[in-house]
């Protein structure tokens, strides 16, 4: 199987300028990049569905999971030390306080 190209945000923003701004089709400028016709329409429709939040990198959702998953971890772990804590000082022998 071969290797996926990826493309930086830039590259995409200035195909789609291209292909939107100067009097050459879609198919002329996927061309003369290099790359299909399909991937630069769907950038196309991805910017005009988008606007500036368009062609975010792949790795931000997967790292913001990520950090969300490590917050939720510490305070599970926090909620679990606490508990933990609590139940050794309620599991005390509290017959030799009462007189």
């Amino acid at each position: 199987m071969a290797n996926r190209r990826r493309f930086s945000k830039e590259f995409k923003h200035e195909a789609v300028q291209m292909a939107t701004g100067a009097n050459l089709s879609i198919t002329q400028v996927a061309g003369s990049l290099g790359i299909h016709t399909n991937v630069l329409s769907r950038w196309c429709r991805e910017e005009k569905r988008e606007g500036p939040k368009a062609f975010r990198s792949q790795g931000i959702p997967r790292d913001e999971e990520v950090a969300r998953l490590k917050r939720e971890l510490a305070q599970v772990k926090r909620e679990r030390d606490f508990l933990k804590d609590a139940a050794v000082f309620f599991a005390r022998d509290t017959s030799r306080d009462i007189p």
